[in-house]
């Protein structure tokens, strides 16, 4: 179980300090990883373009992803300029040939024409894996069945609409909880592969999470991953929206966003980053003073206090100082207190989570998820007996329709608005050692 709870400024030393006898293991678990994206990264044209209407369907995973908007912050923030516009369309509980839903409800159809949808990203394969091995030959077929019949269809009103399989998760082992875990992982491998094998013979691109995910839940350090073994919880949407990201995003024209990476000598005043500029470097006995220059937006917190797996530390932006002399330093960002950390802590790393910029991407992500409940008000509203039941003749009934337009209306609205709350900009940064 992974339930340490120690300092999150403590992390980069512990994994520092474990990297001399890991080196070889997470070589492994590090080359594992980069693999699923070798698939995509061989493709002429990324699966998610800037500008794209993308529209995700499939099971609770899918829905889910709506609420905790890691993804779609991420792809936000790489196409500024033109972003895309998403629409969840997952339901819980939602699998390739059933897919129930209320009478009168509006046909996927409609909403992927109504949203001019260029790409649809399916998310399957967890409900179905139940079924066992007896069930898998009958996924694949469900698999190229789906596959098939949205094939050659045009919701953009120009081209044909791209397809996305992604595959599930692997279920993590929660003790009592989770009794069956290894037959269950037996069976989602079984079923990732299949859809592996169905992507491939079609020639539509694959998100395996399968085995990224059954990699980080292995590890004995950092948060769980689920609630109950198969339902991501806000760390494990964190951790796997990163792991899409880099599948989805082939860009020729600019690199893929990576977490910023800031050094500095203190005693030298020599710096290196990634992803931003450090420049007028200070550095007298008591604080050393700098200049941050936004190259691209920041990395979206980890929503937990416990430290982070060592697969996923390099998911975030970490700020090293060497040569401080002995003590506690405090990190000050235009006057905001961010993280404290001992002299020997900031030499291996501390990871820096709450600057200012870093409180602008987390507004960023709860107007995300604003925009997206305002649409599932408008697509999926929860009193259906007004819109097409025993009460739609009633006052209330009568008015829903006006209603539900308003909301579809605020998301479009709030849609638009979004890539506006992206702004880089210079920052004074500063050390101080405590006590002084």
């Amino acid at each position: 179980m992974r339930n340490l709870n120690q300092s999150p400024v403590h992390v980069l030393t512990i994994v520092a300090t474990f990297a001399r006898t890991w080196t070889a293991s997470l070589q492994v678990l590090l080359a594992s990883m980069l693999a699923v994206g070798t698939i995509q990264s061989v493709r002429a044209e990324s699966p998610v373009r800037a500008g794209d209407h993308i529209a995700i369907i499939g099971n609770t995973f899918a829905d889910q992803l709506r609420i905790h908007g890691y993804l779609e912050t991420m792809l936000l923030q790489h196409w500024q300029d033109k972003p895309v516009s998403i629409r969840n369309l997952g339901w819980g509980g939602d699998m390739l040939t059933a897919r129930d839903r209320p009478t009168g409800f509006p046909t996927e159809e409609s909403t992927l024409r109504e949203h001019q949808t260029d790409v649809i990203i399916a998310c399957f394969g967890m409900g179905e894996s139940f079924a066992g091995e007896a069930g898998l030959d009958a996924f694949k077929s469900d698999v190229l069945s789906v596959l098939k019949a949205y094939s050659g269809k045009t919701f953009n009103g120009k081209s044909e609409v791209r397809l996305i399989l992604v595959s599930p998760i692997a279920n993590e082992d929660l003790q009592t909880l989770t009794p069956m875990h290894e037959q269950r992982n037996r069976e989602l491998a079984m079923y990732s592969r299949a859809m592996s094998e169905a992507a491939t013979a079609t020639g539509v691109p694959l998100v395996d999470l399968y085995e990224s995910s059954r990699y980080w839940m292995d590890e004995p350090i950092g948060p769980n991953f689920t609630t109950n073994g198969i339902h991501l919880n806000a760390f494990g949407y964190w951790a796997v929206s990163h792991l899409m990201f880099r599948n989805l995003v082939v860009d020729h024209q600019k690199d893929v966003r990576q977490p910023w990476q800031m050094r500095i000598d203190a005693m030298t005043t020599a710096t290196s980053a990634r992803g931003v500029e450090v420049t007028d470097v200070v550095h007298d006995n008591s604080s050393l003073t700098f200049v941050i220059k936004e190259l691209t937006p920041p990395s979206a917190p980890p929503p937990t206090v416990e430290i982070l797996p060592p697969q996923l530390m390099h998911e975030r932006d970490t700020l090293t100082v060497a040569n401080l002399e002995p003590g506690s330093y405090t990190l000050i960002v235009d006057g905001t207190t961010v993280v404290s950390a001992r002299h020997d802590e900031w030499a291996n790393g501390v990871a820096v989570d709450a600057s200012p910029a870093h409180l602008e991407t987390e507004l960023l992500r709860k107007a995300v998820n604003d925009k997206n409940l305002q649409f599932t008000y408008g697509w999926k509203a929860l009193n259906q007996v007004h819109i097409v039941g025993e009460r739609k003749s009633s006052p209330s009934g009568k008015a829903l329709p006006a209603e539900v337009i308003e909301f579809k209306n605020i998301s479009s609205q709030r849609d638009r608005q979004l890539s506006g709350l992206i702004q880089s900009k210079t920052r004074k940064w500063r050390l101080d050692r405590d006590g002084t």
